[in-house]
């Protein structure tokens, strides 16, 4: 996961984390929970694969339901 990281910019890195930790305390999770974890490697693979960044926790959001 952490590998992942090297490829992104300052910009992606703060819209990952930032969108990790609003998911995280809307759901009253740790971000080093299982739960959380799964949502860094869910939200890096977002910003890799998605062009609309600014939708990044609603589509993490979606994607994470449907796991």
């Amino acid at each position: 996961m952490l590998q992942s990281l090297i490829y992104l910019d300052d910009r992606e890195i703060i819209l990952i984390t930032d969108a990790v930790r609003q998911w995280c305390s809307d759901r009253k999770v740790d971000v080093d929970s299982v739960e959380g974890r799964r949502a860094v490697t869910a939200a890096v693979d977002l910003v890799q694969t998605t062009t609309d960044r600014d939708r990044l926790l609603a589509e993490l959001s979606k994607h994470l339901a449907h796991q």
